[in-house]
């Protein structure tokens, strides 16, 4: 349970650095062009995202692909890992103990 929240986290700092990068970015420029979450992949290590696209493609279905995978690579990086961690966080977030209900209460 921790290690998900840790986890949790973890991507929402990161989802926040990559914000940070695309708006220093804007101030640069003058316009919002937020970085792909493919193009960051991609910069990480290239080698990884070419092997996941054939393993999909080759074992799974190339429709998975084409119109799934890719569409979600070519989304905002920062939108991507903020919707990681909320979905992390979300799972393992902390819950009130359990009342319990018995025929002898205290």
């Amino acid at each position: 349970m921790i290690l998900g929240r840790i986890l949790g986290w973890l991507f929402a700092a990161l989802a926040l650095l990559q914000l940070g990068g695309d708006l220093l970015d804007l101030v640069a420029s003058g316009t919002f062009t937020p970085e792909p979450l493919g193009q960051v992949l991609y910069e990480l290590h290239a080698p990884s995202l070419n092997l996941a696209q054939a393993l999909v493609q080759r074992y799974l279905h190339p429709a998975i692909w084409d119109p799934g995978i890719q569409t979600v690579l070519l989304w905002p990086a920062f939108l991507c890992l903020g919707l990681i961690a909320a979905l992390l966080l979300v799972l393992f977030r902390r819950r009130a103990p359990r009342r319990r209900r018995g025929m002898f209460r205290n």
